[in-house]
């Protein structure tokens, strides 16, 4: 019994692992604090041993669509749905022009979207499209109701260099979309 006591206590210490033996988590755009167990290995102005740090890299975007004018030729022929507005766009990685997101790194992605018919009796499928395939869609199809919109959300793996856009697959815009909003964020990398 004392020999089996004697190796769990010197086992003990050895073989367990505190929070200094752990990898640091590091989210994208977020800041996280790590609670160190041994406060003295952290710098002496830091009495409660805690570091923070923060991810790089930091990806978001959010668009919305401020005016209630009817689609563009543009998007008459390509179905793609454009916003007018940029709310966030972190990184710079949302091109206002194309309504196109580009992925500057491979990794997880989070995406929702809301887009809102009005006085509009046809039914509309909207999809998110990452490279020209459909990856997740949202539909909207009351006809006795002034306003809908077709919301979705997902996540995604992207590599670098993908294209992520709204896409409206069925049915038409026509009257428009005013505050209509796509967003999409890193959670992060691969």
């Amino acid at each position: 019994f004392l020999i089996l006591l004697g190796v769990l206590l010197l086992w003990g210490p050895l073989g367990s692992r505190g929070q200094n033996d752990t990898e640091p988590i590091i989210l994208e755009g977020k800041c996280l604090v790590v609670c160190d167990s041994t406060p003295s290995s952290e710098p002496a102005s830091n009495a409660l041993g805690m570091s923070v740090r923060s991810g790089s890299g930091r990806v978001a975007f959010s668009a919305s669509r401020q005016t209630n004018h009817e689609p563009t030729d543009m998007s008459n022929r390509t179905m793609i749905i454009y916003f007018d507005n940029i709310l966030v766009n972190v990184g710079t990685h949302f091109d206002q022009e194309s309504s196109v997101f580009l992925a500057p790194r491979r990794g997880v992605y989070s995406f929702n979207f809301h887009v809102v018919k009005a006085y509009n009796r046809q039914t509309i499928q909207v999809s998110l499209m990452v490279n020209g395939w459909p990856m997740i869609s949202a539909f909207a199809g009351d006809q006795d109701v002034t306003r809908e919109a077709a919301t979705n959300a997902g996540l995604v793996i992207m590599e670098k260099g993908d294209k992520a856009y709204l896409r409206l697959e069925r049915g038409n815009l026509m009257g428009g979309w005013k505050y209509s909003t796509f967003s999409g964020f890193l959670v992060f990398p691969l």
